[in-house]
């Protein structure tokens, strides 16, 4: 597994609904250097979840042009992986049989055995190798689809929202996961994501997308280095400003309670 760069360059998105064209993205210019960790933020309806398929190919953009590696992706690219916000494993497969769905053409059987056992192993899984979906929890269900995603061996890794309807505990040590497996792995990984915290805990830059003019389609509105080296400390209060920022951009401000402290 090598990490590789993601350009969009210039990158629109516009789709027809009852014979009217609406222009959902504009002029997007976003690179992300091989091996980084970039989050998007933005709001409901904004076209975050949009991009990302852009990135894989599995939407081909109204203008502009999206390349991994330098290459032009121009359609579903086997450079990328993608995990959704629901596991969508085949019920019918134990896990480790989802996990070996994911693996490159041409792998052999006992080189993909021992693929797919160790990103088993890497998210915590080895023991429930032989277990159907119906039989394990939500998080160890994303878990699974996290392995298969990895088993791919993508130069980038595509997330979209992947643990936004887990529980929050879980939520919590998906994220750490994610840390630990990204470290492992090495691979570029673009994140869609609601939670600013989220965003700040897991990556490198935070990418704000949103309408740039009232009506009009969304573009970058504000790019965010997050300071530090991954895995930052969740109490950090560094990070502190930078969420109050993105929030505000969000529309969403503190709100100054009677005793003097800070209600987000």
């Amino acid at each position: 597994m090598t990490a590789v760069p993601l350009d969009l360059s210039g990158v629109g998105k516009d789709f027809t609904t009852s014979g009217r064209r609406r222009g959902v993205l504009a002029g997007v210019d976003l690179s992300v250097a091989a091996g980084e960790v970039v989050a998007l933020l933005g709001p409901s309806g904004c076209g975050k979840s949009t991009l990302l398929r852009l990135a894989g190919g599995l939407e081909k953009p109204t203008t502009g042009e999206v390349r991994v590696n330098g290459t032009e992706v121009t359609g579903i690219d086997s450079r990328c992986a993608v995990v959704f916000q629901e596991p969508r494993l085949l019920p019918w497969r134990t896990l480790e049989r989802n996990v070996a769905f994911g693996l490159p053409r041409g792998t052999t059987g006992r080189q993909g055995r021992a693929e797919v056992a160790h990103w088993l192993d890497v998210v915590g899984l080895a023991d429930f190798a032989k277990h159907r979906p119906r039989q394990v929890s939500g998080g160890m269900a994303q878990r699974a689809a996290l392995a298969r995603a990895l088993a791919r061996r993508p130069g980038v890794l595509l997330l979209d929202e992947p643990f936004a309807a887990l529980d929050a505990l879980t939520r919590l040590r998906m994220q750490d996961l994610l840390v630990e497996v990204q470290r492992e792995a090495g691979t570029t990984v673009l994140l869609v994501t609601h939670d600013v915290d989220e965003a700040l805990h897991l990556a490198d830059r935070v990418v704000l997308l949103g309408a740039t003019e009232p009506g009009g389609p969304a573009g970058i509105r504000l790019t965010l280095d997050v300071p530090g080296e991954r895995p930052r400390d969740r109490g950090d209060a560094g990070l502190a400003a930078h969420k109050v920022s993105l929030l505000s951009e969000l529309g969403v401000h503190p709100v100054r309670e009677l005793e003097g402290t800070t209600r987000i």
